[in-house]
C-alpha cells in the first residue's frame, strides 16, 4: 500500500504545499516528490512486466511448440516496452 497526501501545486512555477495541523514537535526536511499519475503508468507498467515475467517461469510449451511461444513471449514483450516509450 502506497500513502499518498492531498496538497497543491502551482500550474506556473510547480511549487507544492500540503499543510496539515502542526502539534507543535515539526522538523522539515526535504523529501521528492512524483505525480501519482506516474507513480500510477509505472506501477501499471510493473505489474505488466511481472505477469510476462511469470509466463517465461511457469509456462511449459508443447512439444514442438518452443519456437511459436518464444515468439509469442517476444511480440508481448515488444508491446509492454514500447508502450513505455514517450510519445507512444
Amino acid at each position: 500500500m502506497v500513502e499518498t497526501i492531498q496538497g497543491w501545486r502551482c500550474i506556473g512555477c510547480g511549487k507544492v504545499e500540503a499543510p496539515a495541523p502542526c502539534i507543535g514537535v515539526c522538523e522539515d526536511r526535504r523529501v521528492e516528490l512524483v505525480l501519482a499519475q506516474d507513480y500510477a503508468e509505472l506501477a501499471w507498467r510493473v505489474r505488466e512486466l511481472e505477469a510476462a515475467l511469470a509466463l517465461v517461469a511457469r509456462v511449459t510449451p508443447t512439444a514442438g511448440g518452443l519456437e511459436a511461444s518464444w515468439r509469442a513471449f517476444q511480440e508481448r514483450a515488444r508491446r509492454l516496452l514500447d508502450a513505455g516509450t514517450p510519445g507512444s
